[in-house]
C-alpha cells in the first residue's frame, strides 16, 4: 500500500493531476491517510497499455 505521492510517482503523473485521471480509489486505512494498492495502479496501467475503451473513456471522464 503506497501513498498519494508514491501512487502518482508509480505512475509517471503530477501529483495534482493523478486523482482526476487514475481510476483507481484508495483504500481508507485505520487510523492513516487513504492508501492506493499497488496491484490495482498495475490492473489500470495494463487496461491503458492494452488500449480498454472503458478505461480511456473513465479518463475523459473525469477531465470532463
Amino acid at each position: 500500500m503506497i501513498s498519494l505521492k508514491q501512487a502518482a510517482d508509480y505512475v509517471g503523473l503530477p501529483l495534482k493531476r493523478f486523482p482526476r485521471i487514475c481510476s483507481v480509489r484508495p483504500v481508507e486505512m485505520p487510523e492513516s491517510e487513504k492508501r492506493y494498492d499497488i496491484r490495482d495502479l498495475d490492473q489500470w496501467l495494463d487496461q491503458l497499455k492494452s488500449g480498454d475503451t472503458e478505461a480511456d473513456q473513465d479518463i475523459l471522464e473525469r477531465l470532463g
